[in-house]
């Protein structure tokens, strides 16, 4: 199975540059999108059914601000939305879909560069998601998690540690969560096929950063310990620019 997560930063934005021929060319049994801004009768959702998808969209009660779908060629058992708290599944966060041999969850991460509030509150949905987590995993066994985590977890996941150390996104305590949240049992499965490798999912559009690539891995495929050995392969995609965020793939047995 081939699995796709992508922070779209608009999706008709990104179907605009191209995100379209990515999908068809890509063919992959599941495609999870974050900040789709959009509700779902925006997205074309003929495309997707014409290419044979279910559609699973989470939007935000504000109109254009986050939201997340999922498009999956197998039928779900079961699909649920939201964390269970008011606030932050308000704001179109999180869908999971229960499948035959695997939960898939896409979840886009608050981001916490607006200010102390909304850093506040990103650090509040860390510590809710990962009770969630434990009660997901409880419930279901087999996890994969996917999406937008706005945290670069070690130094070889920034291009310049030293100067973003009190930056959101990799300061300390985002980064001892991620640490702390993988310890529960799970894997990067990136890193498990790529252990040092310095590459990046995210670029600001500032400072011709992309082309200079100068960049954040904050987008992930993480799997429970006993998927681990289906992992094949698990790579960012380079050459797609549709967003400022790139595409990354998993593909698992």
């Amino acid at each position: 199975m081939k699995l796709i997560s992508l922070n779209c930063n608009g999706i008709r934005s990104a179907f605009s540059k191209g995100l379209k021929e990515f999908i068809i060319k890509e063919n992959a049994d599941i495609l999870a999108f974050q900040e789709l801004k959009a509700l779902e009768e925006e997205l074309e959702p003929e495309f997707f059914k014409e290419l044979g998808y279910h559609i699973f969209v989470n939007s935000a009660e504000k109109k254009g601000y986050s939201g997340v779908g999922i498009f999956t060629k197998q039928k779900p058992k079961n699909y649920e939305f939201g964390i269970g708290d008011k606030f932050f599944d308000s704001e179109g966060r999180s869908i999971l879909i229960e499948l035959k041999n695997f939960t898939f969850i896409n979840t886009y991460f608050p981001s916490g560069t607006s200010g102390e509030e909304r850093q506040t509150a990103k650090m509040n949905f860390l510590d809710l998601y990962l009770k969630k987590k434990n009660v997901w995993e409880k419930k279901y066994k087999k996890l994969i998690i996917c999406g937008d985590v706005n945290i670069a977890h070690t130094e070889n996941d920034i291009h310049n540690p030293k100067g973003n150390a009190k930056n959101s996104g990799f300061l300390p305590e985002e980064r001892e969560w991620l640490t702390k949240f993988l310890d529960t049992g799970l894997v990067d499965s990136f890193r498990i096929k790529n252990p040092v490798q310095k590459e990046y999912s995210w670029w600001s559009y500032r400072f011709n950063s992309r082309k200079q690539n100068k960049g954040w891995r904050i987008d992930y495929f993480f799997l429970t310990k006993n998927l681990s050995k289906k992992i094949k392969s698990s790579k960012i995609v380079k050459d797609l620019i549709v967003s400022d965020h790139t595409a990354v793939v998993l593909e698992i047995d």
